[in-house]
């Protein structure tokens, strides 16, 4: 599938932030941790929780998708991994978040890998050092392309991560979460994902103390065997996107249900650019514990900013949406620099905006430089194969004069439900085709 754009204009009026991608997949693994029946409300219905569902389907587990999106899972009796749908597992790195409770449950399996991922240290190594912290070894088997993972008996520990992986807090949590006894993660990740995973714990009657700082202290109980309901929050990622497309094409928009907690940085940065905006009051999300707002951003005149723009772990600019400063970048007087520090690589996909008329320069593989502001122009791009980097090309389409086509948005599917049709609702010309 691919979109066509036919970009330059200003758009008007409002949106509604979906519900997280992160949260959603963490909250779909930690679903096989619990022996009874899971409901999970407003499920995003992206290709992501799709490849979920299948391999979970794959290995015994009963799914009922509703159409108020709200997702039931029922666990078997005993999880079969035989028959596991080894293609789905390929397309999503969070195949890895399904360690922690099949761990549990199995004590030695293999699990699929996803496709062009390295295995060991390289790509799990916060995962694998945690893991192991507790009774978890886990190994790469690179013919077979597989994680072999053997949990026996799993004791309570101090696990001090050696780097504040999202993902790899996660497995940690979700192992120690059915470890009696009391496991300390120290510099664990902080982040709005990390945060749905807990509050969802809790529901489960897993007690944990200092959520949303960097030491996690989770009391784990034997057993969960409860009937329980999960409500994973809005997307930070996703409002983000929508006020970079707000200032980069010089539109009006509306923003409901920020996770605004989450974006604190993001908007004093793009205020020290000259971004006019106003917040409305807080209000709680559905799990009763994520402070939302709606936000107007208005059409502003951009600078660039007097530092450069770089990403820090929560509560700092995330890391998902560093990329989105690019595009905003590139209609503001000026060079802003963008450092992308924490992605080996990542930060030579922000050059294929150049394809547009940008000009963004890389400076080594972890910073580029972007001057402004820039007249940008159509093109067609194929889409990188890292989400957000994909997506915002799309804002940069958005901006820019005539027909654009972005190739292959399987990326940018895996994270955006029915982007296109919500683009089209604010006035985007703008349509999927094959």
């Amino acid at each position: 599938m691919n979109y066509r754009v036919v970009g330059g204009t200003a758009l008007a009026g409002s949106v509604r932030t979906n519900i997280s991608k992160n949260a959603a997949v963490a909250l779909l693994a930690a679903s096989l941790l619990n022996r009874g029946t899971t409901t999970l409300k407003k499920m995003p219905r992206i290709e992501e929780v799709k490849r979920l569902l299948e391999v979970m389907t794959s290995i015994g587990v009963a799914i009922e998708w509703n159409e108020d999106d709200d997702i039931t899972v029922k666990p078997p009796a005993r999880f079969d991994l035989t028959n596991i749908n080894k293609e789905s597992a390929g397309k999503t790195r969070s195949i890895a978040l399904f360690i922690a409770p099949l761990a549990h449950a199995l004590g030695s399996f293999d699990l699929p890998a996803p496709t062009g991922c390295d295995l060991g240290k390289r790509s799990l190594g916060p995962h694998i050092d945690a893991l192991r912290r507790v009774g978890v070894e886990v190994t790469g088997d690179e013919e077979t392309h597989t994680y072999h993972v053997e949990a026996h008996d799993l004791y309570p520990a101090e696990v001090i991560m050696y780097e504040a992986s999202n993902t790899g807090t996660e497995n940690i949590l979700m192992t120690a979460a059915r470890i009696e006894g009391t496991t300390t993660i120290k510099f664990a990740s902080a982040d709005y994902m990390v945060q749905d995973l807990c509050f969802f714990l809790e529901e489960c009657g897993v007690k944990i103390d200092g959520i949303g700082t960097s030491t996690l202290v989770v009391h784990g109980k034997k057993d969960i065997a409860l009937d329980v309901v999960g409500h994973p929050s809005e997307d930070p990622i996703e409002s983000m996107f929508f006020f970079s497309v707000a200032a980069t094409t010089g539109s009006q928009l509306s923003v409901e249900r920020c996770p605004i907690d989450m974006l604190e940085l993001e908007l004093l940065t793009l205020e020290s650019m000259g971004l006019t905006y106003s917040r409305g009051r807080k209000y709680l999300a559905e799990n009763g514990r994520t402070n939302l707002a709606d936000v107007v951003l208005e059409s502003s005149h951009f600078i660039a900013p007097p530092e450069k723009i770089s990403e820090r772990p929560f509560p700092g600019i995330n890391a998902d949406n560093l990329p989105f400063f690019v595009p905003v970048a590139t209609q503001a007087e000026g060079k802003t620099l963008v450092h992308d520090w924490m992605y080996d690589g990542r930060a030579h996909w922000f050059t294929e905006i150049n394809k547009l008329g940008a000009k963004t320069t890389l400076l080594d593989p972890h910073r580029v430089e972007i001057e402004g502001p820039t007249t940008l122009h159509g093109a067609v791009i194929d889409a990188p194969p890292a989400l957000r980097p994909a997506t915002m090309l799309l804002i940069g389409m958005l901006a820019a004069e005539g027909e654009s086509v972005l190739r292959n948005v399987y990326p940018v599917n895996r994270g955006y439900a029915n982007l296109a049709e919500r683009l089209a609702k604010l006035g985007a010309s703008i349509e999927e085709v094959e």
